[in-house]
């Protein structure tokens, strides 16, 4: 039996879906508005405009060819664990107990490891 292949909307739909992100999340990393999102997954839209598909795949981390470039989820971990690990080192530094180039690499991969492994709400939020 051949296995049907996907159009690309369906393929962004999959990958929203499997990222965790939220409409809006993603309506902000493309700038395409909610409503236009919904309803291109919706309707798995052949009218969707180019724009807004290559839009929706940047933001998902998908390449212009739309094949998987990124794991967006893991990207967004890495992100956001730099960002606690620094503040974390920052606070750490003023109170003189700075910490070493491994310890702070061990924090991130830690850190990033807790948000893949948490709520899509802490993942994706600011």
């Amino acid at each position: 039996m051949a296995t049907q292949r996907l159009n690309p909307v369906d393929r962004l739909h999959r990958q929203f879906k499997a990222s965790g992100m939220t409409y809006p999340v993603l309506a902000d990393r493309s700038g395409v508005p909610i409503a236009t999102l919904k309803r291109i997954f919706a309707n798995n839209s052949t009218k969707a405009s180019l724009v807004h598909v290559l839009a929706i795949a940047d933001a998902l981390g998908f390449s212009l060819d739309l094949n998987e470039t990124t794991n967006v989820r893991k990207n967004q971990a890495r992100k956001k664990a730099r960002r606690i690990v620094g503040i974390v080192q920052g606070t750490s530094a003023l109170e003189s107990q700075g910490l070493d180039e491994e310890q702070i690499k061990g924090m991130i991969e830690r850190t990033m490891h807790e948000l893949l492994a948490g709520s899509n709400r802490k993942l994706w939020s600011p």
